[in-house]
């Protein structure tokens, strides 16, 4: 018997009614086995928001409610909105998820808790264990002992002048681990797999809205995670889709885009100068004062990750393609559709050119990864 899980990417509703945002997902995501998802919310009555916070949008209680609703069995909470809202509404919101019946990660009370794993067992017996980092970080949203927050995995950057005798022009930008982070979701990852027979981690991580780039710390990282025994890596932040690769003949998705993510622009926001700063990344990004997905057109194009596993073993890895209009409900396009292999074809492109190995069949139930020859 062969299990399926799927995994989405980031969830921040902001609308009257949250089941809007899954009518046209809710069916496919309630027949799988399991059912991922990273949040990028609080859902609490109160909250008083952190000076550190950027974007931040406290959602309302039964948001929670509603991504049961909609077919999710497990919620990433690490991630740089973490504690956007204080550590009461952080409470509250893991307390909502939990009695919507889902299962936390990444995120808890102390690091112990928010590196502590996630675990189910698939019809067949398999067992299926999940952990969640985050290396998106504002300052102090990282669990300690006795400080509530998510499991980090930072990172840390070096500008590297090319031309010495050219003052200005750009650098080579160099990215690395933090060895304690590393060396603490190794072991987290190798105690997972020792227990349970597929490990998925999660990892909040990249550069949002560049086309295809990928980090250098990503790589050594998603290195680091396979040779300690992860199956699967699903990424998140970007916002954009990037490319995917086989570490080992692993699958590594580096960015799953959006899922269920609302974002009004108003033309204050538009015309500020920390907008267009951000905005300057994306290839095109014009704002829509009338839109619920104001984000760059690339963002149009989003995924959900789809993997069959059976005795132990994930035996396919694949994506069903989506598409995110104006009203911000991700729709599955059909395949053989030009939008299909306008999605196909992009991820193609921007696998390519971040030199990665990867490449896509599309079949009747999904595009599958294959590995390049």
């Amino acid at each position: 018997m062969t299990g399926v899980v799927l995994a989405t990417g980031d969830l921040a509703m902001d609308r009257a009614d949250y089941d809007e945002s899954f009518v046209a997902t809710r069916d496919v995501l309630l027949a799988a086995d399991i059912v991922f998802g990273q949040l990028e919310t609080s859902f609490a009555a109160h909250g008083t928001r952190l000076p550190q916070a950027r974007h931040a949008v406290l959602a309302r209680p039964e948001g929670a409610a509603a991504l049961g609703r909609a077919g999710f069995d497990i919620i990433s909470c690490a991630g740089n909105h973490v504690l956007d809202w204080g550590n009461e509404a952080f409470a509250e919101t893991q307390r909502h998820l939990r009695d919507a019946g889902m299962q936390v990660v990444g995120a808890g009370p102390d690091i112990a808790a928010a590196r502590t794993p996630a675990r189910f067992t698939l019809p067949d017996g398999t067992t299926v264990a999940f952990l969640a980092y985050s290396s998106i970080l504002p300052q102090a949203y990282w669990a300690d002992e006795r400080r509530p927050g998510c499991a980090p995995m930072r990172a840390f950057t070096v500008y590297e002048q090319i031309e010495h005798d050219q003052p200005g022009t750009p650098p080579r930008i160099h990215t690395y681990p933090h060895r304690g982070d590393l060396a603490a979701m190794v072991a987290d990852i190798r105690a997972a797999k020792a227990a349970n027979d597929i490990v998925i981690v999660s990892q909040h991580w990249g550069i949002h809205f560049v086309r295809a780039s990928i980090a250098d710390y990503q790589r050594d990282v998603a290195r680091a995670a396979v040779e300690a025994g992860a199956d699967i890596i699903l990424g998140g932040h970007a916002h954009i889709l990037k490319g995917c690769e086989l570490i080992d003949g692993k699958p590594v998705f580096y960015s799953l885009c959006n899922f269920a993510t609302d974002l009004r622009m108003d033309p204050a926001h538009a015309a500020s100068a920390s907008f267009n700063e951000i905005r300057a990344l994306a290839e095109v990004w014009e704002p829509d004062f009338d839109s619920l997905y104001n984000f760059p057109d690339a963002a149009r194009a989003s995924m959900v990750a789809r993997f069959e596993i059976a005795e132990g073993k994930v035996v396919r890895a694949g994506f069903l393609p989506l598409d995110i209009g104006t009203d911000a409900v991700p729709r599955f396009v059909a395949h053989g559709s030009a939008r299909h292999a306008e999605i196909v074809d992009y991820m193609t492109a921007v696998t390519a050119e971040a030199g990665l190995n990867a490449r896509y069949r599309s079949g009747n139930d999904m595009v599958e990864l294959e590995l390049a020859a």
